[in-house]
């Protein structure tokens, strides 16, 4: 049974990665997307780098080992953080957090692809079926004006499914490995800082909007609290309750988003949207392994999202 103090991080990290949707779009006001992800993922790795240092944890050892952070940096990371910034500016907050939560979904087809993934009952196949027909629900192709949002909401999906890229790529080539998961994370989001700072001459030398004062508070939240502390929380959850009870949180970001959307940047809320949450959740919750335990993943702050992140 799931302790009181677990529920409460639960709670506390579903609200984290919950509302980084909101920090992204008030950062979009004073950074471009190339920018906010390096601040970041910079951030974030000082932050991680940081409590490696006080819990006397050493960083990765050998080249093999920082080819695969580095790949899992790019799916997990940099790719996906940027995508998001870019379907963002024309995509409200809280149908990015709704669209976030195909990640498992995504994930799922993957692992069935390469063959990691061997249980595929009925159940799980309506699952599929649901959670992407609550995806179609959400676009509303049908309606005067979609047309405007798609380009941004096809970026959303694309980062959803790096996301999954990344977690299965973790979960083969880096989990289960003797590393620390804080030391991985924290190698991870260095070499994350590094591909992001390759990014900047293409897409981040934008002038910054020094005086849009809440854009950089935005981004600073964003990197330490919703990237880097993040993170240890949700290794602390894994290690105190496992995956399953942690998963929950899966279900918790896309409700954070849409309230946030709807309260903090006065976003419509629509039935559709709402309705089409619901109908992805439902997708996601059939589509969990029916088994005992299941094998873990141990992505970065926001891959884990929705394995899960």
């Amino acid at each position: 049974m799931t302790s009181s103090g677990s529920l409460i991080r639960i709670g506390v990290l579903g609200l984290l990665w919950g509302s980084s949707f909101l920090w992204i779009e008030l950062a979009l006001r004073a950074l471009s997307p190339v920018q906010i992800v390096f601040v970041r993922v910079g951030l974030g790795a000082l932050v991680l780098v940081a409590i490696c240092k006080a819990m006397k944890l050493s960083l990765p050892r050998g080249g093999r080992t920082w080819l695969h952070l580095g790949v899992a940096a790019l799916f997990a990371n940099v790719l996906p953080f940027i995508l998001f910034g870019v379907g963002q500016q024309t995509v409200d907050s809280s149908m990015a957090g709704v669209l976030n939560a195909t990640t498992p979904l995504w994930t799922l087809l993957i692992s069935v692809t390469i063959g990691q993934e061997k249980a595929f009952g009925p159940l799980r196949v309506l699952g599929l079926v649901l959670g992407f027909a609550g995806v179609m629900l959400i676009f509303a192709p049908w309606r005067d004006g979609a047309g405007s949002a798609l380009p941004g909401s096809i970026a959303i999906l694309v980062a959803a499914l790096s996301y999954g890229i990344g977690a299965v790529y973790v979960g083969h080539n880096l989990s289960g490995k003797g590393m620390s998961p804080t030391s991985t994370a924290a190698g991870q989001m260095l070499m994350a800082t590094a591909l992001t700072g390759i990014a900047i001459p293409v897409g981040g030398l934008q002038p910054v909007h020094w005086e849009v004062t809440s854009g950089l508070v935005a981004a600073a939240i964003l990197g330490v609290f919703g990237t880097g502390l993040s993170f240890m929380l949700f290794v602390r959850l894994i290690a105190d309750e496992g995956a399953t009870a942690t998963s929950t949180v899966t279900y918790l970001m896309p409700v954070v988003s849409v309230a946030l959307g709807a309260i903090v940047l006065g976003e419509e809320l629509t039935l559709r949207v709402v309705l089409g949450m619901l109908v992805v959740l439902g997708g996601v919750m059939l589509t969990r392994p029916r088994r005992a335990k299941a094998p873990i993943a141990v992505p970065s702050a926001e891959t884990a999202k929705a394995t899960s992140g």
